[in-house]
């Protein structure tokens, strides 16, 4: 039984990265008293540190996730409307060459179905970019060119994203702890007992103090971190075994064009994106199994040089400089197949099959981080029962976060 001095609260989530962040906004609109803690800063991690892209994933098509590629497309379509000053809509480049791995009916056949998947919405249909204009495109090698397809997907600023959906949730009456270093959790009869430390700045003096909350219900979002936190918990929840993906950006001085490209490495075949970020470029990303304390996840030299390599074979006129690079880790459940074909279905793990009282989130993407907290909502009310008092988050609005 929890002390009765201590806060109680319906649920508590781990992780201040987009996932859990989505999550308090969900659980808090579904009647829920929510705590989220982060241990640094919101979107501190792995959700700082992407493409910044909020697509459907027009690579996913190869490997059949055709639900995953339509729920992000749907989620895309949400995010236009409720955050128009986070997420703007842009023209994406794709070039067919001699010697590239797909061919220009695959594209198109792959173009028509992610289309489809949008809803046929006129907004979403692609074009093929006629020969005449491909002088126009940046200085994009043309040299054995074979079609030029464009499509349209939507940029983010990822960072900002996950603070504005922190201050949604906090508008709905969540409370957060940040900067918050989660310490342990422990089984009760009802929830859990979940003990965290919090950092304060009084002065140019630092303190911390030790806090002690009750929950019903306890959501683990840590990212790269999910199975560190597992095994603070006792007894431990259920975990599955994953890799850690490295995923680098560079960011170059130079802007190389106001639109994006979706480019195919010559080295391996895999997607490489050239994107506008503010006045500069943003080239990524890349797929290395990284082992060790994810906080010490860092570009590699042989990143910066697969990625170069790419920004050199597309755009051998550039003339631009590295001024910046970043490396985020996703989390992949483990298996034997490259890093780059497994699925990206996000998998939520609870601590026993009916009744439960705790969920990892292992996983999940930047798009569809809020038909992922909808997911662990539904797998809270299997437990706590539902609230008349809900909110649907697909019409909540999303603003830029105040200072």
């Amino acid at each position: 039984m929890s002390n009765e001095s201590e806060s109680t609260y319906d649920v508590v989530v781990i992780g201040g990265g987009i996932q859990g962040a989505g999550v308090a906004q969900a659980a808090q609109a579904a009647g829920y008293s929510t705590l989220i803690l982060e241990k640094t800063d919101w979107a501190a991690g792995t959700s700082s540190k992407s493409s910044k892209l909020i697509h459907g994933g027009l690579r996913y098509l190869q490997s059949g996730e055709l639900s995953l590629v339509q729920e992000g497309l749907q989620e895309r379509a949400l995010l236009l409307k409720n955050a128009p000053e986070l997420v703007h809509s842009n023209w994406f480049y794709l070039p067919i060459y001699t010697h590239s791995q797909h061919h220009s009916w695959q594209i198109y056949s792959g173009l028509t179905l992610y289309w489809m998947l949008s809803g046929c919405q006129d907004g979403a249909k692609f074009e093929v970019v006629p020969k005449t204009q491909w002088n126009e495109l940046a200085g994009l090698e043309t040299k054995n060119l074979q079609k030029v397809y464009r499509y349209h997907d939507a940029q983010t600023d990822d960072a900002k994203l996950t603070a504005a959906v922190v201050q949604s949730a906090v508008s709905l009456g969540a409370k957060i702890s940040c900067p918050a270093n989660f310490i342990n959790a422990e089984k009760t009869e009802d929830g859990y007992r979940v003990c965290y430390e919090n950092s304060q700045e009084t002065e140019g003096n630092h303190s911390t103090a030790h806090q002690s909350i009750s929950c019903r219900f306890l959501v683990n979002a840590g990212g790269p971190w999910i199975n560190q936190i597992v095994s603070t918990i006792s007894p431990p929840p259920r975990s599955i075994d994953i890799d850690l993906v490295q995923g680098t950006h560079l960011i170059l001085d130079k802007k190389i064009s106001d639109q994006c490209f979706y480019l195919e490495s010559p080295a391996d075949g895999r997607a490489v994106f050239v994107l506008p970020w503010y006045d500069k470029t943003l080239l990524g990303t890349t797929e290395t199994l990284f082992e060790g304390n994810p906080e010490d996840a860092a570009p590699t030299e042989q990143e910066r040089q697969y990625l170069l390599d790419v920004l050199a074979s597309y755009f051998p006129d550039y003339t631009g400089k590295v001024c910046g690079e970043m490396a985020g880790l996703r989390v992949l459940p483990s298996g034997r197949q490259k890093h780059y074909q497994r699925s990206r279905e996000v998998r939520l793990i609870t601590d026993q099959p009916s009744q439960p009282h705790y969920v990892g989130v292992y996983g999940g993407k930047l798009t569809g981080y809020r038909a992922t907290a909808e997911k662990v909502v539904k797998v809270i009310e299997s437990t706590l029962g539902s609230s008349e008092n809900w909110i649907d988050t697909k019409t909540l609005p999303l603003i830029l976060p105040t200072a």
